[in-house]
C-alpha cells in the first residue's frame, strides 16, 4: 500500500514538473511571435525561438503574424443613383504589430467584418452603378485604402480587398443583356458590312487591273503593227530610191505594149508619158552620135 502510494506522488510530482518546465520554456515559430505581460503590464512581443517565462508572474498571449482572409457576405448597399445591388468581398490582412493588436482589440474578426460592411456602403453610395460595374479595381483600391486607415492602428496591415460579386437588380440585368445583345448585332452587322466593302474593293481592283492589262495589249498590238507598216514603207522607200527615170521608161514602155496587144485601136496617152520616154529617146541620140556608122547602117 505504501508503494502504491510513493507511486502516485512521483507520478503527480512528474506532471507537475512537465507543467512546470511547460510553463518555463516556450518554442515560438517564425510565424508567431508571443506578446508577454509581466503582473498584467505589458513587457512587449518575443519570439521566435526559445522563450523563457516565469509561471505565474508572466503571461503570454500567441500572436500568428500570417495573412489572413476575411469572407464578409453579401451586402446589399445603394449606389448614388439610387439602384440597390448585392456585393460580397473577401478582405486580406496581416499584423505586423502583435503587442498592439493583442491590446488594442479584443475581437478583431468581427471588428473587422462590420467595419468593411460599413466602409462598403459608405464608398459604393458615391459611385453609380455603370462605375460600380466597370470599376471594379478601383472600388477594391478605394476599400483596402479606408479599410487601413483604421486597422492601421490596431496593428494590423489590409494587404487586398477582391470583390467576387456584384448583383444588379433583375430589370437593370435585364437591361444589361439587351445592351449586350444589341452590342453584338451591331459588331456583327459592321463585320458583315466591312467583309463586303472589302470585297468590291477586290472585285474593283481586279477590273482596274484587268482593263489596265487590256490597255497595255492593245498599245503593244498597235506599236507593233506600227512598226510592221514603218518596216514596210522603209522597205519600199529603200527599193524606191534605186529607181531612176529610164527604169520608170521602161516600165511604161512595157506598159504600151500591153495595151497594143490588147483589142482597143485607140489609146489616151498622158502629156506625162512624153516626158518620161524623153530619157530614152535622149539615150538612143547620144549613141548614134558616138557611133555615126553603126547608125547609118542601122538606117
Amino acid at each position: 500500500m505504501e508503494d502504491y502510494i510513493g507511486l502516485i506522488f512521483i507520478v503527480i510530482g512528474a506532471a507537475l514538473g512537465l507543467w512546470v518546465l511547460f510553463s518555463i520554456v516556450h518554442i515560438v515559430r517564425e510565424y508567431e511571435r508571443l506578446v508577454v505581460f509581466f503582473f498584467g503590464r505589458l513587457q512587449g512581443a518575443r519570439g521566435p525561438g526559445i522563450v523563457l517565462l516565469i509561471p505565474f508572474v508572466q503571461q503570454a498571449v500567441k500572436v500568428d503574424l500570417r495573412e489572413r482572409f476575411l469572407e464578409v457576405p453579401q451586402q446589399t448597399c445603394i449606389t448614388k443613383d439610387n439602384a440597390p445591388i448585392s456585393i460580397d468581398f473577401l478582405v486580406y490582412s496581416k499584423v505586423f504589430q502583435p503587442d498592439v493588436t493583442v491590446t488594442a482589440i479584443t475581437d478583431f474578426t468581427g471588428a473587422s467584418q462590420a467595419l468593411a460592411a460599413t466602409t462598403l456602403r459608405a464608398v459604393i453610395g458615391d459611385i453609380p452603378l455603370d462605375d460600380v460595374l466597370a470599376k471594379r479595381e478601383e472600388i477594391n483600391n478605394v476599400l483596402r485604402a479606408k479599410l487601413d486607415e483604421v486597422t492601421h492602428r490596431w496593428g494590423v496591415k489590409i494587404t487586398s480587398v477582391e470583390i467576387r460579386e456584384i448583383v444588379p437588380p433583375r430589370d437593370i440585368q435585364d437591361a444589361m443583356n439587351r445592351q449586350m445583345s444589341a452590342e453584338r448585332n451591331r459588331r456583327a452587322l459592321i463585320t458583315e458590312s466591312e467583309g463586303t466593302r472589302q470585297a468590291t474593293i477586290n472585285v474593283a481592283e481586279g477590273d482596274k487591273q484587268s482593263s489596265i492589262l487590256r490597255a497595255e495589249g492593245e498599245r503593244q498590238s498597235q506599236i507593233l503593227r506600227a512598226e510592221g507598216y514603218a518596216n514596210a514603207l522603209q522597205t519600199i522607200f529603200s527599193a524606191a530610191r534605186g529607181i531612176d527615170e529610164k527604169t520608170m521608161a521602161l516600165q511604161y514602155l512595157d506598159a504600151l505594149k500591153a495595151l497594143a496587144d490588147g483589142e482597143s485601136t485607140k489609146w489616151i496617152v498622158p502629156m506625162e508619158l512624153s516626158e518620161l520616154t524623153r530619157p530614152i529617146s535622149d539615150a538612143m541620140r547620144t549613141t548614134r552620135l558616138a557611133d555615126p556608122a553603126g547608125a547609118a547602117d542601122g538606117g
